[in-house]
C-alpha cells in the first residue's frame, strides 16, 4: 500500500486559529502583585538596588585598575556585598510572587528569569565571598574583576527577561495604584 501525500492529513494545518492552552487556564490574566505596599510592588520596589550594586562594583573594580587606589578596592567589597544582600531580598519577594501569584508561575518566561537571577545571586555571592576571605585588595586582580563582569552580564539579561515580564505581560504589577 502506497500512501499519496494527498490523502494523509497535514499535521501543520489547523481548522481554526492557533490557540495557547496555558492561556485557557483559569487565573491565567490575574497577575497583580501579592506583595506591595499601596500599591507598589515590593520586587518591583527593591530590584534597582542590586541591580546599581552589581553594576557598581565592576565600576569600582575597574577604577581600582586603573588608579590603584585602595578607596574603589573596599567600595567593590562594600557594594559587591550589598548588592547579594538587598539581592537576596529583591528574589525573596520574587519568588513569593512567583510561587503566590498563578498568572505569573503559568508562564514559563517568569521560570526563565527565576532560574537566571538565581545564577545572578549565585554569582554576586562568590564574589562577595572571595573578597571577604582573599581580602578587598587581592581579591579584586583577577579574579574579582571577572566576577564582576559575570555578575554584570547575569544582571543585564536579569533584567532584561524582568523588564519584558513587567512591560509586555504587566506581570508582577498593581491594579489598585493610583494612576
Amino acid at each position: 500500500m502506497v500512501l499519496n501525500n494527498d490523502d494523509a492529513a497535514d499535521p501543520l494545518e489547523t481548522d481554526g486559529p492557533l490557540v495557547d492552552p496555558i492561556a485557557d487556564q483559569p487565573h491565567f490574566h490575574r497577575t497583580e502583585s501579592k506583595i506591595a505596599v499601596a500599591g507598589h510592588p515590593i520586587h518591583a520596589m527593591l530590584v534597582a538596588f542590586p541591580v546599581a550594586l552589581a553594576i557598581s562594583t565592576l565600576g569600582a573594580d575597574g577604577f581600582y585598575w586603573w588608579t590603584g587606589d585602595l578607596f574603589w578596592a573596599r567600595a567593590a567589597l562594600w557594594a559587591g556585598g550589598m548588592a547579594f544582600l538587598l539581592g537576596v531580598l529583591a528574589g525573596i519577594s520574587g519568588t513569593v510572587e512567583l510561587l503566590l501569584v498563578s498568572g505569573i508561575r503559568a508562564r514559563a518566561a517568569s521560570w526563565t528569569h527565576f532560574v537566571i537571577a538565581v545564577m545572578l545571586l549565585s554569582v554576586l555571592g562568590a564574589n562577595w565571598g572571595y573578597r571577604l576571605t582573599t581580602g578587598f585588595e587581592e581579591a579584586v586582580l583577577p579574579w574579582g574583576l571577572l566576577l564582576s563582569a559575570f555578575a554584570a552580564a547575569f544582571t543585564a539579561i536579569t533584567g532584561w527577561h524582568g523588564g519584558k515580564l513587567v512591560f509586555d505581560y504587566q506581570l508582577g504589577t498593581s491594579s489598585t495604584g493610583k494612576g
